[in-house]
């Protein structure tokens, strides 16, 4: 998203390919081959708020993402997983995993706040979670924004 508040992060894809977020990208040195990144899982592309279709970033250079508002990078050992609201990975390294799991219990969908579904996300490898998903800004500011009729 053109013009949004956040972080640009460069990753050097010479010894670990990225999947990142598909409005994440913002330019790559020589040497970068960018590919489309499905979800082998088809609930993880239909209900995670990463969406069906991913980029991934391999080769050997750099390339350059956009993180919507700040970003925490985190290592995931093998095996390790961490659920994250949808919406909010922005990035992680290809031998990580993702899948999404339904939230559990009928007072934590009502009333949790957060949807049905959580992204899960499954080492080895890091994890780049960002701080303010374009959709989320929008749907905080939007009973602030007047409109007439």
């Amino acid at each position: 998203m053109v013009g949004f508040p956040g972080d640009i992060l460069c990753f050097d894809t010479t010894s670990k390919a990225i999947v990142a977020q598909k409005s994440a990208y913002l330019a790559n040195t020589v040497g970068v081959q960018m590919d489309i990144f499905f979800q082998k899982k088809i609930g993880a592309g239909l209900f995670g708020g990463e969406g069906f279709i991913m980029q991934k970033f391999s080769g050997s250079g750099k390339v350059f993402l956009e993180i919507n508002g700040s970003y925490v990078e985190y290592n995931l050992a093998a095996g390790e997983s961490m659920f994250i609201d949808t919406g909010y990975l922005a990035a992680m390294e290809d031998t990580c995993s993702m899948d999404i799991e339904t939230v559990k219990g009928v007072g934590n969908v009502l009333l949790g706040g957060e949807g049905l579904f959580n992204t899960k996300v499954t080492g080895p490898g890091k994890i780049w979670l960002q701080t303010m998903p374009a959709n989320i800004l929008a749907g905080a500011v939007q009973p602030y924004i007047v409109t007439n009729g």
